[in-house]
């Protein structure tokens, strides 16, 4: 009787430890992999929407701040003498259309002209006076 009531005594013992053992596994694999995975992979997933927003963001106001300016369609030269006031010198041009025209003929001018001053200047839309673009 002694040896039977000594096998089911230690077949409770291990079946007790056996049930130990695998929900101490469960919880092991519960808090050691699963939820940690669920986490990080939400937390990955939110870092990439963020820089994704972020890029977004960024190329809009790029986009917003590139936009196209309207240039202004004349360019005019003031030609100012030593003592700054303006005045006029007979056969040079002085307005144009493009840019870069206006300033060639500005440096050509200062080279045959250097007691002279120079002013590119032009009507730009949002402004109610002329500004004045470059000075030589």
């Amino acid at each position: 009787m002694k040896k039977l009531e000594s096998f089911f005594q230690s077949k409770f013992f291990i079946m007790t430890g056996l049930g130990v053992v695998s929900f101490s596994y469960f919880v092991y694999v519960l808090f050691g992999q699963t939820i940690p995975n669920i986490i990080s992979t939400f937390f990955k997933d939110i870092g990439e929407m963020i820089i994704i927003g972020a890029v977004f963001a960024f190329a809009f106001a790029w986009l917003l701040k590139t936009s196209p300016q309207k240039k202004p369609k004349k360019y005019i030269v003031i030609i100012f003498d030593v003592f700054g006031s303006k005045s006029n010198i007979q056969g040079i041009r002085t307005e144009f259309r493009i840019h870069d025209v206006a300033w060639s003929y500005m440096k050509q001018y200062k080279k045959f002209y250097p007691l002279h001053n120079f002013a590119l200047v032009s009507d730009i839309l949002k402004s109610k006076k002329k500004t004045i673009l470059r000075y030589i």
